[in-house]
């Protein structure tokens, strides 16, 4: 599975893309969002999650996992991403996440996609805004902070289409396939992700 947007290209996880994320993940700007390093990242710390790489500008950006809950009667997909600062600010969070939401809707049949970055993470919920989440409410001290010494709150949001809807009423990215062969409270007024890990963007 390979998907292709206007400014970025998600590949799927692969042994050379190892170092280069594990730098990403290091760097202190995206560490503050996330837990510490795990040895076996990112090729084998989360066999449930499905892993693509973030290509921008020739180069790997960062990364975006989605995970999948398949029991019929609870049906839905989570997202997690981060991206490397120098490819902050300039629509790749959004578009990455974008590019997973429609493979989500129109390849997998989901209906309900969920993210959860930290409450005081502006720049993730912002992104994830453009990306057309909306905000659940909030969930109190729900995830360790990064150095583990205390806790703080999650933000849920959620991306929801009405199951009889046709996923492609929502904006279409492209998506290649490989060639077959021989991948404290809650917010007023709003309506809950089975984490493959806490948030990037949620953490980027």
């Amino acid at each position: 599975m390979e998907l292709t947007g206007e400014l970025v290209r998600l590949a799927p996880l692969a042994e050379h893309h190892a170092e280069a994320l594990r730098a990403i993940r290091s760097d202190p700007r995206v560490a503050e969002w996330w837990d510490e390093l795990e040895p076996d990242f990112p090729l084998a710390d989360e066999p449930e999650s499905t892993r693509l790489t973030i290509n921008h500008d020739g180069e790997i950006a960062g990364m975006v996992q989605f995970g999948e809950e398949l029991e019929p009667k609870y049906r839905h997909a989570s997202i997690d991403i981060f991206v490397a600062p120098a490819h902050q600010g300039r629509g790749v969070c959004t578009e990455a996440i974008k590019l997973v939401v429609d493979y989500l809707l129109t390849e997998r049949g989901h209906h309900r996609i969920t993210i959860d970055p930290a409450a005081h993470n502006a720049a993730a919920i912002a992104c994830y805004s453009k990306a057309g989440f909306r905000p659940v409410g909030v969930m109190r001290l729900a995830e360790r902070d990064a150095d583990g010494q205390g806790w703080h709150d999650a933000l849920l949001m959620e991306l929801v289409i009405e199951p009889e809807q046709v996923p492609g009423l929502t904006p279409r990215l492209s998506v290649e396939r490989p060639q077959e062969r021989d991948d404290a409270g809650s917010i007023p007024g709003v309506r809950e992700r089975v984490r493959p890990r806490p948030g990037a963007a949620g953490r980027s």
